[in-house]
């Protein structure tokens, strides 16, 4: 009777949990991590639960990705939702991947899709923070060198994102520009949801990418905002008559459209020196510093997906999550 009585959106996602959540047999129930590990387009996935000073791996995926711990060994404490553990970041210390071993993290083009998801502890928001990324902004306002890709950011006022989760998406690399060429101090390719993110308290947080639009979701809904020029800073003809049709981009869904950049060592030798962007989790390298702007916290969980997920696949990693059971 009440699957009868359920709404459509009900049914569609409780099929979705069906169809990757394997009932229980005598012998085993499948794990949280078993069931990320179905999702169609996974390619990363960490769970922390290895010790300090141990490269932390990716686990079910056929790239391991390890990520190398930088500024010193960054402690394990209890209490996770899917090793048990989580990794303790300091603001002064950070995970990476150097560019030349990103693998298939490395998503860029045209038409390229991603997808971020992480189960977090933020302590602060005091300043700019980062979940992860290949986000490198060079040296400030106006730097043309960066090698900017795609990122999962917090906290960004300037174009209407304090204490708001803020994904981002570049196609230039550097600053972001208008039709007519003209350019931003920035790239200011982001959403912003309606709802601040959560500190001092675990939540979920997530983005995705489907070539057209940027979609950000906390605890595993999509937190959706409409654009308001004055009150969001951006009144730019670039937000409120470049998007679909020559009308606005929205704020979540923020509609972006021009593909993933991606770095090319002949093409990019002279205009972008530094080299191509590291994966990081924790810290970007933004106003010439990677510190500046790090993130201090913990991190349960965290999944890299090369297509854009569901409504139903967001809220089903945040089910997994399983939030009220984190210490």
């Amino acid at each position: 009777m009440y699957l009868h009585l359920a709404s459509k959106r009900m049914q569609r996602h409780l099929s979705l949990i069906t169809s990757f959540c394997l009932l229980c047999t005598p012998a085993r129930c499948e794990t949280p991590s078993e069931t990320v590990g179905k999702i169609p387009g996974l390619i990363a996935f960490w769970t922390f639960g290895e010790e300090p000073g141990q490269p932390r791996a990716s686990v079910g995926t056929r790239e391991r990705h390890p990520l190398q711990e930088v500024n010193g060994p960054i402690a394990r404490v209890a209490g996770g939702p899917f090793s048990g553990y989580s990794a303790e970041l300091s603001g002064k210390q950070y995970f990476r991947i150097p560019h030349a071993e990103t693998g298939d993290l490395n998503i860029a083009g045209p038409t390229a899709q991603v997808s971020m998801f992480a189960v977090a502890r933020i302590v602060n928001l005091k300043q700019s923070r980062t979940i992860a990324g290949m986000w490198n902004e060079g040296k400030g306002a106006h730097d043309d060198t960066g090698v900017r890709q795609y990122a999962l950011l917090m906290n960004m006022p300037m174009y209407g994102g304090p204490n708001k989760l803020t994904p981002h998406i570049s196609s230039e690399g550097g600053v972001t520009r208008r039709a007519d060429g003209s350019a931003f101090p920035w790239c200011v390719d982001y959403a912003a949801t309606a709802s601040d993110v959560p500190t001092n308290t675990w939540c979920t947080l997530g983005f995705t990418y489907d070539a057209k639009y940027i979609r950000a979701y906390i605890n595993g809904r999509l937190d959706t905002l409409q654009l308001d020029p004055e009150k969001h800073h951006r009144t730019d003809r670039y937000f409120t008559q470049e998007g679909p049709n020559q009308k606005d981009r929205g704020m979540n869904p923020y509609f972006h459209g021009r593909g993933i950049f991606k770095y090319d060592t002949e093409n990019h030798a002279s205009s972008k020196p530094g080299g191509g962007s590291d994966f990081t989790v924790g810290a970007r390298f933004a106003v010439g510093s990677m510190f500046h702007e790090s993130t201090i916290g913990r991190f349960g969980g965290l999944a890299v997906f090369n297509r854009a997920l569901t409504d139903d696949e967001l809220h089903l990693l945040h089910q997994l999550s399983n939030l009220k059971g984190l210490p």
